[in-house]
């Protein structure tokens, strides 16, 4: 039986002393086309039980994840859906990039409520918080995204246990499997309407025989890659 994700991480976290958490998670991380998306939802003391039904978004069907979107977008405090696409993953990496489409969805959220003071972050990496040494600072967000960096609580399987984490999820996946049937529309060859940029037998097989696109993490080791230059 799934276990059922739940405010008491939140919770805990409002009672010492937040004012407004935020959960997030990304998706597409390991993709091969598409940009990287990181959802946020944010809550606060007086933000009730979660819309029925909320889990992390891989363990719904896409059915479920649309139908329970609204749901979640009216419940939050606030909610935001950053991006990040293959040129900056090519430019900056995969961690930075993640850290940009973070910093975006905050920002989002920003205009809405104000500075988060605390984010609950899926795994154990904190991916979102600026590294004491890090030469692309600079690029990670434009003037407008930069605020003041919350605090970051890392927790492993967060995105089944707390549910702005698993609403986050689910978020920022029906909003970038939107991004990926939209260019499936431009680029069919590839079945991002069906595989969503990842590794897929139709994809890698599309790969091999016309290279890669624009839309590419073309520093990756893509099938077609050689083949495709000049």
């Amino acid at each position: 039986m799934r276990a059922v994700p739940t405010l008491r991480q939140e919770r805990a976290l409002l009672a010492s002393g937040a004012r407004l958490v935020a959960g997030m998670d990304e998706v597409g991380r390991g993709a091969l086309a598409g940009p990287v998306s990181v959802g946020v939802v944010v809550v606060d003391a007086a933000t009730r039980t979660g819309p029925k039904g909320v889990a992390d978004s891989k363990l719904l069907t896409p059915a479920a994840r649309e139908a329970i979107a609204p749901a979640v977008r009216r419940w939050a405090v606030a909610w935001g859906v950053g991006h990040a696409g293959p040129a900056e993953i090519d430019e900056h990496g995969i961690i930075a990039a993640l850290r940009m489409a973070g910093r975006r969805a905050l920002a989002q959220v920003r205009l809405v409520c104000g500075d988060v003071d605390v984010v609950v972050l899926d795994g154990k990496h904190n991916w979102l918080s600026t590294p004491s040494l890090d030469l692309f600072a600079a690029a990670d967000a434009t003037p407008a995204e930069m605020g003041p960096e919350p605090a970051v609580r890392t927790l492993i399987k967060a995105d089944m246990t707390c549910t702005s984490v698993a609403a986050a999820s689910v978020l920022a996946k029906v909003e970038r499997d939107g991004i990926l049937v939209e260019l499936a529309q431009r680029h069919p060859e590839y079945a991002w309407d069906q595989n969503k940029g990842y590794s897929a037998k139709a994809h890698m097989d599309a790969l091999g025989l016309h290279g890669p696109t624009p839309q590419h993490r073309r520093s990756w080791n893509l099938p077609g890659t050689a083949a495709s230059v000049g």
